[in-house]
This record gives C-alpha cells, structure tokens and sequence, in this order.
C-alpha cells in the first residue's frame, strides 16, 4: 500500500507512467496523483489530496482533453494483460456489472444515463478482474467498460433491439472481445454471473476459442450428451429440470462471505454433472448462428442450511471446460467461488474510495478519475492475497515497505522500533491496528481489516514525519 514498490517504480509509476497524455508533465502530474490517492485512499478527494496546490494541479490535469478514461486506465490494463500472457496458473478473468450512482450530481443529469428504476443518474460500470485461480491473486483491472442505459421505447421489438448496438447484454461480449484469447499454452476463462446467460455469449465463446464458466438464469432447451454417445432418451429436455434429477457424485464445503446482515458461513453442498448440448432459442433476442453448443452442467446445491438465511445455496454452472470427473466439477466450483472477489472489488470502489462522492460538473473530468480509483481498488483488495501470501510470507518486510511504515507500527505493536519482521508479521500487525484480534477463531484479516490499518497508520506515519522523524 505504500507508493514505493521494491526497485521496480512507485505504483504511479508502473500503473500510469506510460499513458499517452501528450506532455511529460501531465504524466508526472498523473504519477504523483496516483500515489497520493494510493497513500490517502480514505474520503473525499479534497481528504485524499489536502494540498491545495496538488488539488488545483488534479483538477487542471483532468480538465485536459487528452486525459481520457480510456487513456489513463490503457497503461494498467496493459500491464494487467501482460501478467496475464506470461502467467503460468489458470487466470479467471470475472466479469461483473455494477452501478455508479451520480444522481446528487444534478449538473450531470444531461450527460448520464438511467440506472436502478430510471429515475438515478450515472452509469452501468462492467469491470473484467483477471486473477490467479490458484492463488487468489488479482492480477489487474483488465477492462472497464462505463456504459450509459439507452432510452428505448417501452414496446421496442425484438429485431430492433437485437440490431441496437448499446444494448446491455452486448456488455459481457465487449468485456471479453476486449481481452482476446488466451496465447498458446495458457488458460484464460471467462467467469461470469447470471446476466452473461445469452444464447449471443455463448455462441461468441465458442466462436472465438474463449473458455467460460457463467451461473444459469435460463431453463434452456437440451439435449443429453455431446453427440458422439448412445442417448436412451433422445428427445429435448429444460436445463434446470433435467440436471435437477441427477444423482449427487460428491460434496463440497462452500465458504459464503457475509453480506446484506447475514453472517459468514460455511455451506455444506453436494455436486452433480452432466454434458449437454445448448438447443438455440427459437426467438433470436441476440446475434449468433443456429447450432447447438456443447457444454457441461455443474449443480452444486445446500443441504441443511441454517434457518436464519434467505435460503440454500445452489448454482447451475454452465462451461465448455470439459467435466469429465468430481474433481473437475468441483475445480469449477471453486473457480466460480472465486466470483466474489469482484464484489470485494465494488465494495472497495465506493465505499472504500468513495467513487460516487466525485464532485465533477462534467463526465469529460469525472471519466478519468474513475479510471484512476479504480486501478487503486484492485491494490486494496488484493492486500488480503498479499497477506495470506505463503511464497512471500517469510521476507523481510524492508523488501516491500519503507521503513519508516516498519519503524512507526512495530512501535505501536510491540512497544520497540524491530527491523526483522517479516511480511507475514507487518501485516498481521497492520491487521491488528485495523481492528483484528488474531485470534485464531477468527480467520485471516480480510482487506477491509487491512485497509482500516493501513488508513491508521498512514496517518501516523505523516505525524510522526511531521514531528520531524522521518530518519527512523
């Protein structure tokens, strides 16, 4: 979380050094914003940047037409698809819609678009977070896509709007088209919730070469099996209904983080898999050809679930990476579990860096910004991997954070300025200050924990500069 990273660059540096602004001061303005906000995450901007000369130089930088969302999130999303070429695990690139409300922002109404009923301003905000299955660590923000609803007539046909170009299903196909296929030797696969769920999508996957793993909504028309089998029971069957009968093969214990008041839980589940071929609609609502897919259904379902929750668990899982075992299906499960990483992710956007709380008066400045915090919230969520980090857990702490960061929380923590903590002990301790007990009954510090710490001592780090102690 602090700026200086190893030998390789500040995070400014390495994140947006290379964007394309047209001036070389305009990219050391965007470098050293960039690192403020990512040592000052908490608040308003005017929090985040209180120099008031580094807040007019903000305001100048994003008032500059060549300081474009899209250029300034190009840099990361680069870097982000390079460490996805060259990564040697499975990388899930999770896909997710959430929306950005600027509706207290009355002088933008004209240039935002509808969101929840129609009545809120802002925007549909797709994210593509690419991450490393085995580890959990996110990779980077390999796509953002701030989409604006259309207008539409309420009795719009179904051939209008498949022809109409900004409709918002056509937002998980551009999330994916944007990243591309996965180089030779490499697994890339598309992880997505239930608004992915289109004939289109799936039929662009199998088009392009992709892989995905996405939650059915629909009860689609199948068949048994991929063809090449003997089918007792040739005719078609309704997804749902038909993978719903199949016997359990095995379990799986699901952990559900806690969300909407309910609490964290482990889920006890049992798993059931089948190959079937995805029947075309017979109402085209999208663009794709009229062949059947072949796919596999993993349903994974809660058995004894407490009485105190809205009701049990169960995911149908559609992809085309074969499940030819329990241990596949439950591989896919684990991938999809994965899932609610991205929604960590919203969480750090808004209410960790106050993305809605913008104070633009026009898109042309907001735009920029939102792709600036929302590269920072890719680092926030990912404190969490770099604390559970077992390759990196042993080094000494000095190889990641400045010392004066050491010096200012081992004294809090153990009363004694130490040099020899490792990664794994700045971070507990990070963990502590933000309110974890280390208690073993409860779990690794997740990274609102850890940002809370960090927020902490942040501020005792200025102090103790400012008292004149920076040479600790």
């Amino acid at each position: 979380m602090t700026a200086s990273i190893g030998d390789s660059g500040s995070f400014g540096e390495i994140n947006f050094g290379a964007a394309a602004l047209g001036d070389a001061r305009r990219n050391r303005r965007l470098v050293q914003l960039a690192n403020q906000i990512y040592a000052h995450p908490e608040g308003t901007l005017p929090q985040k940047i209180s120099d008031p000369a580094s807040y007019q130089a903000m305001y100048r930088l994003c008032k500059s037409q060549k300081v474009t969302h899209a250029v300034v999130l190009n840099p990361h999303r680069q870097l982000t698809l390079e460490k996805m070429q060259t990564c040697n695990d499975t990388v899930l690139v999770i896909h997710d819609t959430t929306e950005l409300d600027f509706t207290s922002r009355t002088s933008l109404h004209d240039e935002l678009g509808q969101i929840g009923n129609g009545k809120g301003k802002g925007y549909e905000c797709h994210n593509s977070i690419a991450m490393a299955a085995s580890s959990g660590e996110i990779l980077g923000l390999a796509n953002q896509i701030l989409h604006q609803r259309a207008n539409v007539l309420k009795n719009e046909g179904v051939a209008a709007k498949r022809e109409r170009e900004d409709r918002e299903s056509l937002l998980w196909l551009r999330g994916s088209q944007a990243i591309g296929t996965a180089p030779p030797q490499r697994i890339w696969v598309n992880v997505c919730d239930r608004g992915a769920d289109t004939f289109e999508f799936l039929d662009d996957q199998e088009r392009r070469g992709c892989h995905y793993l996405i939650r059915s909504q629909k009860n689609r028309t199948i068949l048994r099996g991929h063809g090449d089998e003997i089918d007792d029971e040739p005719q078609t069957k309704l997804l749902h209904d038909d993978i719903r009968n199949h016997p359990a093969c095995g379990g799986v214990l699901i952990w559900i983080p806690a969300r909407d008041g309910s609490k964290a839980r482990f889920a006890k589940c049992l798993i059931s898999a089948a190959a079937v071929r995805i029947m075309p609609p017979h109402v085209r609502r999208g663009k794709h050809g009229k062949q059947p897919i072949a796919s596999w259904v993993v349903r994974v379902w809660e058995i004894d679930s407490p009485h105190d929750v809205d009701g049990p668990l169960e995911w149908i899982l559609l992809t085309n990476f074969p499940v030819l075992s329990l241990e596949d299906a439950t591989t896919r499960i684990q991938w999809y579990e994965k899932r609610w990483t991205v929604e960590d992710y919203h969480k750090a956007l808004k209410t960790g860096l106050g993305i809605e709380k913008l104070q633009f008066d026009s898109i042309d400045r907001l735009e920029p910004m939102i792709a600036l915090l929302s590269v920072i919230a890719t680092m926030l969520v990912n404190l969490r991997y770099e604390a559970r980090n077992e390759e990196t857990a042993d080094r000494p702490a000095s190889q990641h954070v400045p010392p004066t960061y050491i010096a200012v929380l081992t004294v809090w923590r153990y009363s004694e300025r130490r040099t020899d903590v490792t990664v794994y002990d700045f971070y507990m301790a990070l963990a502590r200050l933000g309110g974890h007990q280390n208690r073993k009954s409860d779990g690794p510090p997740g990274w609102i924990t850890l940002w809370r710490g960090w927020n902490k001592l942040q501020q005792m780090v200025d102090y103790a500069i400012k008292a004149g102690m920076e040479k600790m």
